[in-house]
């Protein structure tokens, strides 16, 4: 049995697509393409699709993983296409390979997000962002399946800049963050709720969150690497 590594993405109005909804939306396609995926053993088999820390609903994302297990080995830019073109736009595939050894869900350590806030000027988004970096902990409230939860959404935040959105043709901040995965990990609202509290950040409008990047966290410099480039290198 082949296993295949994918990258797929949420843009635009996709992006309000759950996790469940883009689960039965793949489950689908795989069969509109005619894809030979494998299925489990047992009274009710079900496909062999693995997601991996899935982006929350409403956040966009260039860098979502799943794998598939396949009943024969199969071309995986052939697949790709195939898949690609049986999910609606908006829903893309952006890559596929085949998997080598080891955990795909091991190499996901962080995030790189892109947080749009309209109607916020960079001066005032930067003065919130150097409250929060200042502090030692910024502790937020999340409501969790088993009710409320106390974070510190500080301790995960690797690098938050605040920067203009040059192309807004109003006032537009952009904060470029870069996020260690933790249990519970710490997602894009948990920030701008903690920039709130410590740094007094005033939202004039939604924010848009579109995550760039999850993978390999290098610590030293707060980026994100390519989790499918050892897939491509090893032998």
């Amino acid at each position: 049995m082949q296993k295949l590594r994918i990258r797929y993405a949420k843009r635009g109005r996709l992006r309000f697509t759950s996790h469940r909804d883009f689960a039965r939306a793949f489950e689908r396609a795989v069969r509109r393409a005619g894809i030979p995926i494998a299925f489990s053993s047992g009274f009710t088999p079900h496909p062999k699709i693995s997601y991996a820390n899935a982006s929350p609903t409403g956040a966009a994302s260039e860098a979502e993983y799943l794998e598939i297990g396949m009943t024969r080995a199969c071309d995986a830019d052939e697949v790709r296409g195939l898949l690609d073109s049986a999910l609606p736009p908006g829903l893309d595939i952006v890559d596929v390979v085949v998997a080598k050894p080891g955990a795909l869900a091991d190499r996901l350590q962080g995030s790189a997000w892109q947080i749009a806030l309209p109607g916020v000027a960079v001066d005032h988004a930067r003065s919130a962002v150097d409250g929060f970096l200042a502090a030692d902990e910024v502790l937020i409230e999340r409501m969790m399946k088993r009710g409320l939860r106390t974070l510190d959404c500080r301790a995960a935040v690797l690098r938050l800049v605040a920067r203009s959105d040059d192309a807004s043709a109003g006032p537009c901040a952009i904060l470029d963050v870069v996020v260690r995965h933790d249990t519970p990990s710490i997602r894009p609202d948990d920030v701008l709720a903690g920039l709130r509290s410590s740094g007094g950040l005033e939202l004039e409008q939604t924010p848009i969150a579109t995550r760039l990047a999850q993978g390999p966290l290098d610590t030293d410099e707060g980026t994100v690497g390519d989790p499918l480039a050892f897939d491509r290198d090893a032998p």
